[in-house]
């Protein structure tokens, strides 16, 4: 079982941060080509928590975030590097996030070739696809369970 780390925006420190941006421009910008900013002003907000899985010497290999909009939990920047994929780490992650927060309903756009993925975990599609930094997406929504 892997190593999550889990840290509100707030205890965050400068490593951590670097870590953060370093492995969503390695998946996003880089491997992905997404043509939207990714630093968007939630990473430091006091409500968003980010997740994630390191190796030993410290570099995240998988990672997402999770805050709240307009009342509801999202979640949202999910990668994995390359290498460290087929692993289950993002899974772990997102079972994670249910653990915490699976009493609320939890919300996430999903890159589309992803639905199914995000489907085995409880969510299902609530609207058509829409296009986000130039990736074809789903919006998802988990029920909150009791």
């Amino acid at each position: 079982m892997p190593k999550i780390t889990v840290r509100n925006a707030p205890d965050l420190t400068a490593r951590e941060v670097y870590e953060i941006w370093r492995i969503r421009d390695v998946v996003f910008a880089v491997e992905q080509q997404c043509d939207e900013p990714d630093v968007d002003g939630v990473d430091l907000r006091d409500d968003c928590t980010h997740l994630w899985i390191a190796d030993d010497d410290g570099i995240i290999q998988s990672y997402l975030r999770t805050y709240l909009d307009h009342g509801a939990r999202k979640i949202g920047r999910v990668a994995t590097l390359k290498d460290a994929r087929g692993q289950g780490l993002s899974g772990s992650l997102l079972r994670e996030v249910i653990n915490r927060w699976g009493n609320q309903e939890l919300k996430l756009g999903a890159q589309a070739y992803l639905e199914d993925w995000y489907a085995s975990f409880g969510f299902v599609t609530t609207g058509p696809q829409f296009m986000e930094a130039g990736i074809d997406h789903v919006p998802m929504t988990r029920n909150a369970t009791a």
